[in-house]
């Protein structure tokens, strides 16, 4: 059994920490103790660990170390004992920890301060890991080792590529640090394209692109084959295919991430594109963090998912968060008894207890007998895209399956038409849909330097056709400047709007026999006035000072009125 909190502990600990979880909430002892793990948040199971060693909880530890202290330290043995120090006085000596167990920071700082006592606070693996980065830097190659690399294709295999530690090959070293420096910033994706002369890479960052960084363009194929080398694929491949995709792992300070790889051919050479699935910094639980919905939305999500059998669709564009929050859905329904595949290309986050299915485009059809045929209880779908994909999910949902999936339209209302398009009648879809979803991801102020606004003005109120009450509103905006917390850009961070449209049995009957179109049913839903929009949303997260105007406007169109 697993805790999922980013410590490995024997199953004596574990069946502990599960009785102290049982303990502080017994609701917890009608679930199996498998189960108990996913249903709890890594700070809750972090909670339970501290009231069992008697240990205090800092959730928050970066404020509070010292800096001389923390940069005396290696960071090498703070990451494999995953701790880091805090402060120091004339009697003891404080130290974060991840594993209250692990006696390795306790056994270091008392060789190094015999006279001290050593004083232990138990912090997220999440938070120490953030702290060591800022003292564990992956240098690139200087110049001259860039100039002195030989363009011959290398046949050097790479199988286990740690990007925190020192490469001799200079080339090694600046992959290295081309992808340390984007997890480190959070990136979500990492670019790497081919001008006329030049060769640079960019990070995108809470959904922006930002500087370009320059390559010497002799280095513009050897980057190249480095990269397939990194997938086990030769060099040869790049004249065989005109996209080719894959993916590759990376050690990142004693934890290994995903990297999802696009190449695709372009005139001047290439476009690649690394997806960087570091699920470290944040939690894919409904409710938590990026996904705390408000609650008659939650509530609602919670409702459709108890439904045996039927669809739940997620709309959106690309990047908008939509298989992650399918993925903590999934997590919710995840139970032993239920037997539950998934069919996706690529897989981007491997659930324990779930059948995941890496399938290529080319092996849909093939795969769909078999698949039905192993007899699932739910299924996700990573994304209905043409007609194979749309009659999968629809036979699934009347066989009695529930079946989670994703779809590319602007409105949660349109999902109905989108599936129409594909060729699937009017009356199938209104019967198997149980909710039709759309979400975005709005870009989130930086705490530490947003700037105070006592209003807006009468051309804002206009623009965004708000209401008067919004002149007298305080609110937030980004400072352009940005700080040292946010590097800069005055957001950190993205939230995920959601808005739902539950196909209740009474407007799947009107939809099926033209009654209602799919944009009635959507007004029908705000008229009741209890689920939110992705407008509502938005606005209520810009009002509590959470985000602005400027970033709620270019995910959602703010030119109509509700």
């Amino acid at each position: 059994m697993n805790l999922n909190i980013g410590i490995n502990l024997n199953e004596t600990i574990t069946d502990a920490v599960v009785d102290q979880l049982i303990e502080c909430d017994p609701s917890l002892a009608e679930r199996s103790r498998e189960d108990i793990p996913r249903t709890c948040t890594a700070n809750r199971i972090l909670a339970a660990i501290g009231a069992l060693t008697s240990l205090p909880v800092f959730l928050k530890i970066k404020d509070f170390v010292d800096r001389n202290l923390l940069e005396e330290s290696d960071p090498s043995m703070l990451n494999r004992g995953m701790f880091v120090p805090l402060y120091r006085d004339t009697e003891q000596i404080y130290i974060a920890v991840a594993n209250p167990w692990d006696p390795t920071g306790e056994d270091t700082f008392s060789q190094q301060f015999p006279d001290l006592e050593v004083t232990k606070i138990l912090a997220p693996v999440a938070e120490i890991s953030q702290v060591i980065e800022t003292v564990s830097r992956t240098t690139g190659p200087s110049q001259s080792e860039l100039d002195a690399i030989e363009v011959e294709n290398s046949d050097d295999e790479i199988t286990d590529f740690n990007v925190t530690e020192k490469h001799a090959e200079p080339l090694a070293q600046l992959v290295a640090k081309i992808v340390s420096d984007g997890v480190k910033d959070r990136a979500s994706d990492i670019h790497i394209k081919c001008d006329k002369d030049r060769v640079h890479y960019s990070y995108r960052i809470d959904g922006d692109m930002g500087e370009k960084y320059e390559i010497p363009i002799k280095l513009k194929d050897r980057i190249d084959a480095f990269l397939l080398n990194l997938m086990g694929l030769p060099p040869e491949e790049r004249a065989k295919r005109p996209g080719i995709s894959g993916r590759f792992t990376v050690n990142y300070l004693r934890r290994s991430i995903d990297m999802r790889f696009e190449r695709h051919r372009t005139y001047r050479g290439y476009h690649v594109t690394m997806r960087i699935l570091d699920k470290s910094h944040f939690e894919a639980k409904l409710g938590v963090g990026s996904l705390a919905f408000d609650s008659a939305t939650l509530f609602e999500l919670e409702k459709v998912m108890a439904i045996p059998a039927g669809i739940i669709v997620m709309s959106g564009p690309t990047g908008s968060g939509k298989s992650t929050t399918l993925n903590a859905m999934l997590r919710e329904l995840n139970r032993p008894e239920d037997i539950i595949l998934t069919l996706e290309n690529p897989v981007e986050d491997e659930i324990q207890g779930v059948l995941h299915c890496d399938i290529k485009p080319n092996e849909f059809n093939p795969m769909i007998a078999s698949f039905m045929r192993s007899d699932p209880d739910i299924i996700l779908m990573g994304e209905v895209r043409d007609l194979d994909s749309a009659e999968l999910a629809i036979e699934a949902a009347i066989t009695g399956h529930k079946v989670l999936t994703t779809i590319h339209c602007p409105r949660a209302s349109q999902i109905i038409e989108r599936f129409e398009q594909l060729g699937i009648e009017r009356w199938k879809v209104a019967q198997t849909l149980k909710a039709a979803c759309a979400q975005r991801l709005i870009k989130l102020l930086c705490p530490y330097c947003k700037i105070k606004k006592t209003g807006l003005t009468e051309r804002e109120i206009r623009k965004f056709n708000l209401d008067d009450e919004w002149r007298d509103t305080p609110i937030y905006q980004r400072n352009n400047d940005g700080c040292g917390e946010c590097g800069g850009r005055g957001y950190l961070g993205r939230s995920a709007l959601l808005e739902i449209i539950p196909i209740t049995p009474e407007w799947s009957d009107q939809l099926s026999k033209g009654v209602i179109s799919p944009y009635e049913l959507e007004l029908a839903v705000r008229k009741e006035g209890i689920l939110p929009s992705l407008r509502k949303s938005g606005l209520q997260i810009v009002k509590e000072g959470r985000s602005d105007l400027e970033a709620l406007r270019k995910i959602i169109d703010m030119s109509a009125t509700e």
